[in-house]
């Protein structure tokens, strides 16, 4: 008869991450489990227990079958990671006993706010979810006289739950800020001294206008472009007006190419 087989459990680093290997000896002692998803902790730990929300109890015991005395990596949104021991596993309530815990930082050099005037569809959460994966720290659905997409409260709530999914994916620890929408006169009310309104009629941008800055705004519009006027507005308010080149963008592709353009720079 043949011994039972042993789950394989991954080697972890200090802070019980998984370290990527291509194979792994099995550890008869340990109980940690093979699982490198992260999960998102809404509230923060109080006296050292964390309790998950529904939604990620939910995904931990029904689809990582979670058991009492796993490992997970959680992270609050603020900057926290945490090594928790699952203590108690429901299927809508999941809790757990904080190990260890680290400020850890994966932001870009400049605080980039893109203001977009979001596109239809499927293509805003593509967009949340890129801008989350470079780095940008603030994301405005802006409100033109073309825009095609208007950011009622429920579609805000959904691209918020987008920041916290390419969060856990890519591991960053802060998450992006997903404003109410925003009329143009509004956002040029406060802006900083870095502060571009993409138009194909601008100059192209050199990353020089960008180095010395800590803090950047960009500003694009909708599918249609912005009106004379309010390109014209925005010059009054001390944008600059710049162009990514001679060919019409997407919305998100000029997005996302800003946002690789500050976010890739080094520090001021």
């Amino acid at each position: 008869m043949l011994a039972p087989t042993r789950r394989a459990f991954l080697p972890w680093d200090c802070f019980g991450r998984i370290r990527p290997q291509s194979s792994c000896i099995p550890d008869p002692r340990s109980r940690k489990p093979a699982m490198s998803e992260r999960f998102f902790i809404e509230h923060p730990p109080t006296a050292a227990e964390v309790t998950f929300d529904e939604a990620e109890s939910q995904h931990l015991a029904k689809v990582m079958r979670a058991n009492a005395g796993d490992i997970v990596i959680g992270f609050d949104g603020r900057g926290i990671e945490y090594q928790i021991e699952l203590t108690t596993v429901g299927k809508k309530k999941v809790v757990g006993t904080v190990r260890n815990q680290a400020e850890v930082s994966r932001e870009a050099a400049r605080h980039l706010t893109l203001a977009v005037a979001l596109p239809k569809g499927d293509r805003q959460r593509w967009l949340v979810e890129k801008c989350v994966e470079l780095g940008v720290a603030r994301l405005i659905p802006l409100l033109t006289k073309r825009g095609v997409a208007q950011p009622v409260e429920k579609a805000i709530e959904r691209l918020r739950r987008a920041v916290i999914e390419a969060s856990k994916q890519c591991e960053r620890n802060h998450l992006m800020v997903v404003e109410e929408g925003q009329s143009l006169a509004e956002l040029l009310v406060s802006r900083p001294a870095a502060s571009f309104l993409l138009h194909p009629s601008g100059e192209t941008i050199h990353h020089d206008a960008i180095l010395p800055a800590s803090e950047v705004l960009a500003i694009i519009g909708p599918e249609g472009g912005f009106t004379d006027e309010e390109v014209a507005a925005a010059a009054e308010h001390g944008c600059q007006v710049v162009s990514l080149g001679p060919r019409i963008l997407r919305v998100e592709t000029a997005a996302l190419a800003m946002a690789t353009l500050v976010t890739a720079l080094p520090r001021p």
